[in-house]
């Protein structure tokens, strides 16, 4: 089912709505992507989902990515959120620096944003403000790491026991 919504008119319609909080757009395999400030995404999110036109009532994923050499944006949260009537999907992203990596929880936008955000919080250590129970979901709560950020290096050098000639190296 095609959907009824196009890319460029919904960006066009963010443009016009957050102007100079709407940082980029791209539409890799024609889902559209729109990059939004770190304090403004509250208030997109809440603004797509109460918008008539756009109806985008369905939160299908929340999540981080780590991007260790973006100085001062290593860490994007990421939103895909979906118009069941309108059949159309979009992404947005919100990059914080790995120093303080905090931004507005939308557990009053969309109720399920709960335990993706706890869960986002307990791999990468992002910090939802006004998060109802932000503790840990997963992890032990002794951790004093956060273990998808890529901080470790993913073997020991000191190995001894491997030949790295049977691993094209």
């Amino acid at each position: 089912m095609k959907s009824k919504l196009e890319n460029n008119a919904v960006l066009e319609l963010l443009n016009g709505k957050f102007g100079e909080n709407i940082k980029s757009s791209e539409q890799p395999f024609d889902l559209l992507t729109v990059e939004v400030t770190s304090e403004s995404a509250h208030e997109v999110v809440s603004w797509l989902k109460s918008e008539p036109s756009l109806a985008i009532s369905f939160l299908t994923n929340l999540g981080a990515v780590h991007y260790p050499d973006n100085q001062g944006r290593e860490i994007a949260v990421v939103y895909h959120l979906h118009s069941l009537t309108n059949n159309f999907r979009i992404r947005l992203k919100a990059y914080l620096p790995i120093e303080n990596p905090e931004i507005k929880s939308i557990t009053d936008i969309y109720i399920a944003a709960n335990w993706m955000e706890r869960e986002t919080y307990d791999f990468y250590g992002v910090q939802f403000t006004g998060h109802p129970n932000l503790k840990r979901i997963l992890n032990e709560d002794a951790m004093d790491y956060f273990p998808m950020r890529k901080e470790y290096h993913m073997e020991d050098a000191t190995r001894e026991d491997k030949d790295d000639r049977f691993f094209g190296r």
